[in-house]
C-alpha cells in the first residue's frame, strides 16, 4: 500500500542570503506546514530554497548570482532530513565566481547530478501554466526532471546526449563538411537517444492513467477527457542516426541540429484538442495541479517513500468546488509532508483541518517568519 510507504520528512532548515531571506531559522511538522502572507513577501522564496536543496538549482530559473541577497556575498542553507529512519544533513553554498557546493552528511559531492533524486519533492506553483501554454521547452523539462529522479540511467544519457548535440552543432556552425567526423558524433547521440525515448514513452504511458484519475477527482464527474501524448521523431521507428543522416543538408543551411530528442514534445490534449488553444484558465489551472499530483504519485511508488509536497498559491483562479476537492486529496494518506503558501488563511486552516495531525503556520513578512 502506497500510504504505508515512509515519508521523508524536512526536518528544519537555515537560511542566509537566499533571495530576500536574510536569515531564517525554521523547524516543520511532518505533515503540514502552512505559510501565509502577502505577495512578495518570501512564501515563495522558501519553498524554492527547499527545492534548491533537491536540484541545485532554483524553481524559478533564476541564476545562481541571481538568488543571492542584493548586497549579501553568498548564498547558504542547510537542513536536516528524516529519510528512511535516518537524519541526514544537506547543505549548499553559492559563491560568485566558485563552484556551488553541495555536501551530504559533511562529504562534498563531486557531480551534483549524482544527487538528483535521492531527496524528491513535487512543486506546483502558479508558473505550472506554462508547462501547458509555453513552448516544447518547458514540457521535456518536466519529462526530464520527473524521470531524472527516478533513473540515473536516465540522467546519465540526457548529459552524453546533450554533450554530443553540442559538439555536432559546434561543426555545423563552422562548417565542418567531413562525413566521418559526423558519423562518430551520431553514433555517441543515436546510443543516448534511444534510451531517452524509450524512457520518456515509458513514462508518458504509466502517467496518463494516474493523471486523468486525478484531473477527474478535481473537475468532478462528467469532466473532459484528459490525454498526454508522446511527440517524437523516434516514435516512427527510425533511428537518430538514419535521421540525422536525411536531415544534414537542412542541418547544414540553418547551422543547427533539427531531428533528436532535444526537440520531442510533450502534447496535452483536453476532448481531443490541444489545451493550449481550446482550455479556459480555470481548466489549466485544473491540468496543471493534476499533472503534478500525478507525479507524486509516480515518485512515490518508483523511489519507494513518499517525497516532499510543496504547493504554492494553487488555489488562485479556481471555483469554490475545485478547491475543496484538491484540499481533499491532499491531505489523504497517500501524501506526506506537505508545504503550502496562501494569501487566504481560510484555505490553510482547511488543509489541516482535514488533515487532523500535527502542523505549523508561518505569518511571512519581508522575507521575517513569525509562528502563529
Amino acid at each position: 500500500m502506497t500510504d504505508k510507504l515512509p515519508a521523508m520528512i524536512l526536518k528544519e532548515i537555515h537560511i542566509n542570503g537566499f533571495k530576500n531571506i536574510a536569515e531564517a531559522s525554521l523547524c516543520f511538522s511532518p505533515k503540514v506546514n502552512a505559510l501565509l502572507g502577502n505577495n512578495g513577501m518570501g512564501k515563495s522564496n522558501l519553498l524554492d530554497a527547499i527545492y534548491f536543496l533537491s536540484f541545485c538549482k532554483s524553481f524559478s530559473g533564476m541564476t545562481d548570482a541571481q538568488i543571492i541577497r542584493r548586497g549579501d556575498d553568498f548564498a547558504m542553507v542547510r537542513a536536516t532530513y528524516l529519510r528512511h529512519g535516518i537524519d541526514e544533513q544537506l547543505s549548499l553554498g553559492i559563491t560568485p565566481g566558485r563552484r556551488k557546493s553541495l555536501k551530504r552528511q559533511g562529504k562534498e559531492y563531486q557531480r551534483l547530478s549524482a544527487h538528483i533524486g535521492a531527496f524528491p519533492l513535487v512543486m506546483s506553483s502558479p508558473q505550472d501554466v506554462d508547462i501547458i501554454r509555453g513552448s516544447s521547452d518547458e514540457r521535456r523539462r518536466l519529462m526530464d526532471m520527473v524521470i531524472s529522479q527516478t533513473d540515473p540511467v536516465y540522467l546519465d544519457a540526457l548529459i552524453r546526449y546533450g554533450r554530443a548535440l553540442d559538439q555536432r552543432n559546434r561543426m555545423l556552425r563552422d562548417g565542418i563538411a567531413d562525413t566521418s567526423l559526423y558519423a562518430a558524433v551520431e553514433i555517441q547521440m543515436d546510443i543516448a537517444a534511444s534510451a531517452i525515448h524509450q524512457s520518456r514513452a515509458a513514462w508518458t504511458e504509466r502517467l496518463t492513467s494516474i493523471f486523468s484519475r486525478y484531473y477527474s477527482a478535481i473537475a468532478g464527474d462528467g469532466a473532459e477527457q484528459v490525454e498526454l501524448r508522446y511527440d517524437s521523431s523516434l516514435n516512427s521507428g527510425a533511428t537518430l542516426s538514419s535521421l540525422l543522416d536525411s536531415a544534414r543538408r537542412r542541418d547544414e543551411a540553418v547551422r543547427h541540429t533539427s531531428v533528436g530528442p532535444h526537440r520531442d514534445d510533450l502534447e496535452m490534449l483536453i476532448d481531443g484538442m490541444p489545451m493550449r488553444r481550446a482550455a479556459s484558465q480555470g481548466q489549466c489551472k485544473t491540468y496543471a495541479i493534476a499533472l503534478r499530483l500525478a507525479q507524486y504519485d509516480f515518485l512515490r511508488e518508483n523511489v519507494g517513500m513518499r517525497p516532499l509536497l510543496l504547493l504554492d498559491d494553487i488555489f488562485d483562479k479556481l471555483d469554490a468546488t475545485r478547491v475543496e476537492r484538491i484540499m481533499e486529496l491532499v491531505a489523504g494518506a497517500g501524501f506526506g509532508q506537505i508545504f503550502i503558501t496562501d494569501t487566504n488563511r481560510t484555505h490553510l486552516d482547511g488543509i489541516i483541518r482535514r488533515t487532523g495531525s500535527d502542523y505549523s503556520l508561518w505569518n511571512v513578512d519581508s522575507g521575517v517568519f513569525s509562528r502563529l
